[in-house]
């Protein structure tokens, strides 16, 4: 995978001289290129979360055929063990590789050999955290869900060395991210998604429940094979191009100064990261701590219910709002990012001025970014809240058969709705906050996320064990966690824009018009009537769902109506600056 050009030893620069001024429209440009870059890689990564999750929807459908609830929940355990092993290898560094200014390493090569050599130090944190988290849940997993369980340990190595292997192309990835390469990053998760759902869907059904959860780590092993394919096949087409290498290679003649460790790891950017470790344990705690609460206080079984409710209800949030998210903290990073100290040009001419309009310029913009992006958001939460939650058990018992519905997956599924609109603003809001807190600030929100978390499993004790409201508790006390999050994060968001001197308005500018409310409120009514009114039809089951389905959209189509009339405005100034900027990149 090593390039063929390799990096000169040169000795370490010092940072560029800045040019003689900063012009705004030079400014502007660049803001231009990176919302249009931004906006379209968003696009291109939901186009792609559609596809993949279309495609999965289709092998869950026939997976569910061959697998009982408590299989479902341990395979929902062993994914929360594959993902906390990537999360806490690789999220910090990722997050700090965008983040940080590397202009001190002159050249697109040198940079890149950076970013590359900081994607080996993600691998090798994974290798000791696949086994040691692997050892935890082997001995801390009961002995009847063992038994109940066939093929369980060998699963959980399978698992492991997934993850080894998806950090294996960490590095390639880092890099493309940097470059904004959303294509290769769609084709890589396309090809790993399709692997995956063919291996796991073969697995089951030429075994059945003979190997447990074995097939779902066989076919997370072969999406891990897929984007190591794709990545590496790309990555090494970019290294020749730019000169330097997918193997650890040396960003400077000698170690020890200010800005290497060893001559091959970034000094700022590992800082940084480190920093942002303590934020990224307490947030994955928060993410999955539902799954982490409800094998506490409940049994497989109810995992299962759960897990079910939370793969249907977490589809609107996996299809856009992560892509939105990932998107958003990329771009507000590049447009936010500190200008330099004021300093004098050979002529005499004070930068001063002009950077601090630059600045003011770029917080106006991303001030005006995020309130359309939480205000679209809030449109659309409306929708969800008002039809959702008796819409949601209606499509459950079609797509998962009567046997799923009456498990209390549908009751679940239902109060997922709710929960929607808060996992939207919460991802948007705590990757701006990414993008430009200061590392105090970062310690800070950690400190206020580990008061919250305990606030949750206060609630989830109180729901689950004491009110025994089985998974439908656990989403309630989810939305406890997040609304307390969203808060925190809306006073940070405020005195940012206050301080940068372009004030948010967080409730009148983003929430819909009264009468939209009013006609969600109204039409929420009207179908819960509709639903009870054709209870005791003789209709057979799914041919009664299809009705009822069909009666909650007529009734909704005058409520669509009055939103869209009530926001055209707002939709209106949103598509035609979609448009210009679209226009402007081609």
């Amino acid at each position: 995978m090593a390039g063929k050009t390799k990096p000169p030893d040169t000795p370490p620069l010092a940072p560029p001289p800045a040019p003689p001024q900063i012009a705004s429209n030079d400014a502007a440009k660049t803001t231009s290129s990176s919302t249009t870059r931004a906006v379209r890689g968003a696009s291109l990564l939901i186009l792609l979360q559609v596809a993949s999750r279309a495609v999965t929807f289709i092998a869950n459908q026939a997976l569910l055929r061959f697998l009982t609830a408590q299989l479902l929940g341990v395979s929902a355990q062993l994914e929360v063990y594959y993902l906390s092993v990537l999360f806490f290898a690789r999220e910090s560094l990722r997050v700090a590789i965008q983040r940080q200014d590397t202009s001190s390493l002159q050249g697109k090569g040198r940079n890149a050999q950076a970013a590359v050599n900081l994607g080996y130090v993600s691998l090798a944190l994974g290798v000791p955290l696949a086994g040691a988290f692997g050892w935890l849940y082997l001995h801390s997993v009961s002995a009847g869900t063992q038994a109940a369980t066939p093929r369980l340990a060998l699963a959980l190595w399978v698992y492991a060395c997934a993850a080894v292997v998806e950090l294996v192309s960490e590095p390639a990835f880092v890099v493309m991210q940097a470059r904004l390469q959303f294509g290769t990053r769609a084709a890589a998760e396309a090809v790993a998604t399709f692997l995956r759902c063919a291996v796991t869907l073969g697995a089951t059904a030429a075994a059945g429940q003979q190997l447990g959860v074995l097939p779902f780590a066989l076919g997370q092993l072969s999406y891990g094979v897929g984007l190591l394919g794709v990545y590496a096949w790309r990555g090494a087409g970019l290294a020749r191009a730019e000169g330097f290498s997918l193997l650890p290679r040396r960003i400077l003649s000698k170690g020890g100064d200010d800005f290497a460790l060893g001559a091959y790891l970034y000094r700022p950017t590992l800082q940084l990261a480190s920093s942002m470790m303590a934020q990224s344990v307490v947030k994955h705690l928060l993410t999955q701590g539902d799954t982490f609460l409800v094998s506490a206080l409940s049994t497989p079984t109810a995992q299962g219910v759960y897990a079910l409710a939370n793969n249907y209800g977490g589809l609107a949030a996996r299809l856009v709002f992560q892509p939105v998210e990932e998107s958003s903290r990329s771009y507000f990073s590049r447009l936010l990012a500190a200008p330099s100290a004021s300093v004098a040009d050979p002529a005499g001419v004070d930068r001063n001025k002009a950077a601090t309009a630059a600045a003011a310029a770029a917080a106006a913009a991303a001030a005006a970014d995020l309130q359309a992006l939480l205000k679209a958001y809030a449109l659309l939460s409306v929708v969800v809240t008002t039809v959702g939650p008796t819409a949601a058990p209606l499509l459950l018992s079609l797509v998962a058969g009567p046997r799923w519905a009456d498990s209390g997956a549908g009751a679940c599924l239902a109060a997922y709705m709710w929960y929607i609109p808060l996992l939207a603003a919460n991802g948007v809001a705590e990757a701006f906050v990414a993008s430009v807190a200061s590392e105090a600030e970062v310690h800070r929100q950690s400190a206020w996320m580990g008061a919250f978390s305990l606030g949750f499993a206060g609630a989830g004790f109180v729901l689950l064990r004491v009110l025994d409201m089985g998974a439908v508790g656990l989403v309630v006390a989810n939305a406890i966690n997040m609304l307390c999050r969203i808060a925190w994060c809306a006073v940070f968001i405020s005195r940012y824009f206050r301080r940068a001197g372009a004030p948010l308005d967080l409730l009148g500018g983003v929430m819909p018009k009264p009468i939209a409310v009013a006609a969600a409120v109204v039409t929420s009514q009207l179908v819960k009537r509709v639903i009870t009114s054709s209870a005791d039809s003789p209709l057979p089951g799914a041919r009664q769902a299809i009705g009822d389905l069909v009666r909650v959209a007529l009734v909704a189509l005058p409520f669509v109506a009055v939103l869209l009339l009530s926001e055209r405005q707002f939709l209106l100034s949103s598509y035609r600056s979609l448009r210009g900027r679209r226009e402007k990149a081609s």
